[in-house]
């Protein structure tokens, strides 16, 4: 069973964002087989995590039972619509700059020149979050289907972006 409850500690880190959830903030949990071991585990996110990366459990549990503040959960539950009427937003792991020439871009299938920004992706597959390639921040329109909350979730999952690179990033999307 899926719950939203204050976090005991602040030693857990959200799955979406590898961040520390701080002692008291209320994280989504989700409840899934154990692929390891007999029973269930529960994978801990931030609520924008969540709703940025695991929308339909989010979104089943939110229309169940929503939070006490009413503005936090229509946003929730709006992002949580959004992805997932185009599910490829789910797949946004950060926007990085191309350490090398050699990475493929999954939409265009052309070479993602060495220092020029790309959005890595991951899937969503037995309780991990597993590499699924890099796509051109040009390629983001038609692969992704959207262009809703995508710089915001590229803002968000990109740990020490600069105004100056946000800026960059923000040019190269649109």
């Amino acid at each position: 069973m899926n719950v939203i409850e204050p976090a005991s500690s602040g030693r857990s880190k959200g799955r979406g964002c590898k961040q520390n959830i701080a002692k008291g903030d209320l994280p989504f949990g989700e409840q899934l087989p154990n692929p390891f071991a007999d029973g269930d585990m529960t994978l801990w996110f931030h609520l924008l995590c969540a709703a940025y990366r695991r929308p339909e459990p989010l979104h089943d549990l939110l229309s169940e039972s929503p939070p006490e503040d009413g503005e936090c959960s229509e946003n929730l539950t709006e992002l949580c619509r959004i992805g997932i009427e185009a599910p490829r937003l789910q797949r946004i792991a950060e926007a990085e700059l191309a350490p090398s020439g050699r990475t493929r871009c999954r939409h265009r299938k052309e070479a993602i020149e060495k220092a020029t920004w790309r959005l890595r992706l991951e899937y969503f597959e037995e309780g991990a979050f597993n590499p699924s390639g890099n796509i051109h921040l040009g390629c983001s329109t038609v692969f992704l289907t959207t262009t809703d909350t995508v710089m915001a979730r590229v803002i968000h999952f990109t740990t020490e972006l600069t105004d100056t690179q946000a800026k960059e990033i923000k040019e190269a999307l649109q």
